[in-house]
Formats: C-alpha cells, sequence, structure tokens
C-alpha cells in the first residue's frame, strides 16, 4: 500500500478523535517472550494468572492471528482538568484513578476503533480485528514500536506529544502497512515516577512488581491485602495516578477530546464515609459505566476500609465497626484493621 493510503488512514484516525498514531509489524518486538517469561518467572504478575496462562499469545502478537501483517496502534488522551494528587492530602476523602472518573474507556475506545476498523475495510478491503485491553496483546510494547512514544521507567508510555495520559488501542489487518520507526527512551536521568511510589513498586527502572503496586492491589488482587502494604496505600480506593502524574513529560500533555472522560464531579474526592456504607445495589447504581464497577462491592468497600483506616479520623470507628461481621470476608478483615488503626475495639 502505498504512503498516500496510510495518510488518509490516520487522518481518518484523528478524525475520530485519537491523538496519536502508529503502525508497526507483529513481530515488531521480538525481545517480548523474554521479558514477559521474566516478569512472570519473578511472580511480579501476582494472581493475574491470565499473564502466565496465555504467555504464547501474549509474548508473540504474531500468533494471536497470524495472517495479520500490520498492527495500527492509536492513542486517546484522557488528561486530567485537576491535579490528582490533591485528594492525597484529604484523609478523610478517596482517591479514585482518573481514568475511572466517569465513563468506561472500553466501550469508547472500542467504538471508535471499531469506526476507524470500518472504513479501513471497506476503503482497502482487508480483515481486521480490534482490541482495547480485552485480549492478550502487549499494547505498550507494540505501541512504542509504532512510534507513539517509549516505556518510561513507571512501565508506562510516554510521549513527546502526549504526555502519558493515555489510553491504548489497536487494530490488527491483513493490509501490509509501512511501519513506522520506533523512538528511544528519553526518560534520561529522572526518577521522579520511581521516587513517588508509595509502596516501592519498582525493583529497578523499567522493571514493575505488581504484587506492591496500589493498582494492582485495589483492582485485581481478590483477599485481604497484605497488611504491611495497607498503610502505604493511603486512601487510593481504585488505581493509583502517582507515577503517571510526576511525569515532567506532561507538560506536553493535550487536553482531552471525550467529555466522557471527564471526571464526575461526585468521584473526585467522594467521603470515604458515603461510600463504606454502599450495599451492593448501591455500589451497581453509583459505578454503573464505570470501570469501578468490575472489582464488585466487596473488594471496593475493603479498599475503601484501609483508607479509613488511615485516615487517622476516629469519626469514622464507627462506620468501619458496623461492618466487622460483613458476609464478605475480606471487607470484615478489613473493617476489624481499620478500627484498630484508629484506636479502638470492634
Amino acid at each position: 500500500m502505498t504512503e498516500s493510503f496510510k495518510d488518509r488512514l490516520r487522518a481518518k484516525a484523528l478524525e475520530e478523535g485519537f491523538a496519536g498514531f502508529g503502525v508497526c509489524r507483529p513481530d515488531s518486538v521480538p525481545e517480548l517472550p523474554q521479558r514477559l517469561k521474566q516478569f512472570v518467572d519473578e511472580g511480579y504478575h501476582g494472581q493475574m494468572a491470565w499473564m502466565a496462562e496465555r504467555m504464547a499469545w501474549r509474548s508473540d502478537p504474531s500468533a494471536l492471528w497470524p495472517e495479520a501483517r500490520s498492527v495500527v496502534m492509536l492513542a486517546e488522551p484522557y488528561t486530567p482538568g485537576h491535579d490528582p494528587l490533591a485528594v492525597l492530602e484529604q484523609r478523610d476523602r478517596a482517591a479514585i484513578s482518573v481514568y475511572a472518573q466517569n465513563r468506561d474507556y472500553h466501550d469508547l475506545v472500542k467504538k471508535r476503533l471499531k469506526r476507524v476498523g470500518r472504513w479501513l475495510v471497506d476503503e482497502a478491503g482487508c480483515e481486521i480485528k480490534v482490541f482495547v485491553d480485552t485480549a492478550p496483546v502487549m499494547e505498550k510494547p507494540l505501541a512504542a514500536a509504532a512510534g507513539l512514544g517509549w516505556q518510561g521507567k513507571h512501565t508506562n508510555l510516554l510521549s513527546r506529544e502526549l504526555g502519558n495520559w493515555f489510553f491504548l488501542g489497536s487494530i490488527f489487518t491483513t493490509l501490509d502497512l509501512e511501519p513506522d520507526e520506533a523512538e528511544g527512551e528519553k526518560c534520561g536521568s529522572c526518577t521522579a515516577c520511581l521516587d513517588i511510589c508509595p509502596t516501592n513498586a519498582f525493583p529497578a527502572p523499567f522493571q514493575l512488581d505488581a504484587r506492591r503496586c496500589i493498582s494492582y492491589l485495589t483492582i485485581e488482587h481478590k483477599g485481604p491485602v497484605p497488611e504491611e502494604l495497607r498503610a502505604l496505600m493511603g486512601n487510593r480506593i481504585y488505581g493509583c495516578d502517582d507515577c503517571l502524574a510526576v511525569c515532567p513529560w506532561n507538560k506536553f500533555a493535550v487536553e482531552a477530546r471525550e467529555i466522557r472522560y471527564a471526571a464526575r464531579p461526585e468521584l473526585v474526592a467522594p467521603p470515604l464515609r458515603d461510600l463504606v456504607a454502599l450495599d451492593d445495589g448501591a455500589f451497581r447504581a453509583m459505578f454503573s459505566g464505570s470501570p469501578v464497577k468490575r472489582i464488585g462491592r466487596n473488594r471496593f468497600v475493603r479498599n475503601v476500609l484501609y483508607a479509613i483506616g488511615n485516615s487517622g479520623d476516629a469519626t469514622l470507628k464507627d462506620a468501619a465497626a458496623a461492618l466487622s461481621d460483613d458476609p464478605a470476608p475480606e471487607v470484615a478483615d478489613a473493617a476489624v484493621w481499620a478500627v484498630a488503626q484508629l484506636g479502638g475495639k470492634t
């Protein structure tokens, strides 16, 4: 295919709302299998057993769909309009990751990807498959190979044009498109993202131990969180934005174009007292259409109770104590811990 067609494809992607576009081959990252194997062998994946179970596909994008000749990587910004670190000082309030303060990005990005994909099929008569964090696709290494940026020391993708507040989506296609050049790493001597991590989740630059990552602990980890990590979680109840927020490259971050990524005011710094009282029905209603909903009421309230235990606010003790006999073991355990942290007995 000619470069002019690729330019038209890029224009269509930008027209649909994407801010970054790049192309790579499915086999553009030959070091992926070894990188993933080392990650799993170290146990850094924690309870995410699916990473090990589907390692063959995840480590080799060309095995996921052998007919694919090109991977179109697209970036969609969700840059916050407020300081996501400010809520950490409000200890009686909850910190919810920026990306989860409104609609679920999976749905929004995928619809946009499908529109671009349909145009591609209509114009070129090719076949496509689209993915948004819902298949064994290593999106960040592929995006780096496609020239969208580089994986920073916090392992997230960075861009000179977009900062690091953006989602990734991919279109695998049987069309043979000219690949873009990968961009070299440009973190230099900066260690801001490593230094700010509350739980020291980075064993070394460019390496993440998910078992210590607050995003993993609040979202993926089932059952009680290890006690030595609970106090380090502060008031973060869903995800963590610290390493993203301090990155100096965010001075180039572009404004989010999708209004449905704009934070719902009630989710910017909601009171812990209100959240801990949610039953399953109220939880589902409050987070309908939100990525928060997928962790369920029990894991969510568990996280809220850890935040209450870290709040230093004795007025929240009764709210925590009321859940000390909750049917969910992880909730009851967290409630007992929170009361103890606040200097009381259940």
